[in-house]
């Protein structure tokens, strides 16, 4: 079962923490919708993720969706969210938009904060959306166990509801910018294409936003959409207090190189 160390549960100030008992088991798997017309007959090696999980120093948990099945190992444990933040900043700010056209303005200050991370970018998204929209988007999507700090990247995520909100980013904002929530995280510079997206499965398309602890290991953090034709997979992987972030990213690609077997 995930390792926890009693810094991991340091309250943190201007949040408030509700943290989940963790389960017994290492593995949870959950049913989350009546399966669709178009299941995906796939079946992910969450034992071999959570065995490799095992093997790695600090905390690791993980979440696997489709549109049938959710398994994974911590599914509920609240982490820093980190710039994974910055995707729902993304999604809150293009449903403010409406049907009105982005503005090169718009598309200006989205770009860096998605493409390369831009922490100064998603502070003037938080500032023009709000706190409480961002509040309003995670109760949209369905998002049981989000707390909102004010500073962003403190807020509170877990594996369970980060591919809930991933799986079907698209739908979340209005269909005139749904082709633009999907570019930005498919045009990540390639600096920071690391863990998930050094594999990849053949003839899938990788949308996904990383968050990392400037480069210490204190947190490094993955969400992604995975798309072939109709076919559609999210996953989370969230580490905390890796030794560095070079160890952090070797653990995001082990376990997202053992969920996406069988995918080719």
């Amino acid at each position: 079962m995930p390792r926890v160390a009693a810094s991991d549960l340091a309250a943190t100030p201007g949040v408030t923490h509700r943290f989940p008992r963790l389960a017994v088991a290492a593995l949870a798997a959950a049913l989350v919708w009546p399966a669709s017309a178009h299941a995906l007959q796939w079946q992910p090696d969450v034992a071999g993720a959570a065995a490799w999980a095992d093997s790695r120093l600090r905390s690791v948990t993980f979440a696997v969706r489709t549109d049938d099945r959710l398994l994974g190992r911590g599914l509920d444990r609240q982490v820093r969210a980190a710039s994974l933040f910055k995707a729902m900043l993304l999604v809150t700010y293009l449903r403010r938009r409406g049907d009105r056209p982005l503005t090169a303005r718009d598309r200006a200050l989205l770009a860096p904060m998605i493409q390369r991370s831009d922490n100064s970018a998603a502070t003037r998204v938080r500032d023009i959306v709000g706190n409480a929209a961002v509040v309003r988007l995670a109760r949209r999507v369905g998002m049981t166990r989000f707390v909102i700090n004010r500073i962003w990247g403190l807020s509170l995520i877990t594996a369970r509801d980060q591919t809930r909100f991933f799986l079907h980013v698209d739908r979340f904002v209005p269909r005139r910018h749904r082709g633009h929530a999907l570019h930005l995280p498919r045009t990540i510079v390639s600096s920071q294409r690391w863990g998930m997206a050094q594999v990849i499965p053949v003839g899938w398309r990788l949308y996904f936003k990383g968050g990392w602890g400037s480069g210490t290991g204190a947190v490094d953090h993955q969400v992604a959409l995975l798309r072939r034709g109709d076919d559609r997979v999210a996953v989370a992987v969230l580490t905390l207090d890796s030794p560095s972030h070079a160890y952090g990213k070797a653990t995001l690609k082990g376990v997202a190189r053992r969920l996406f077997a069988g995918l080719e």
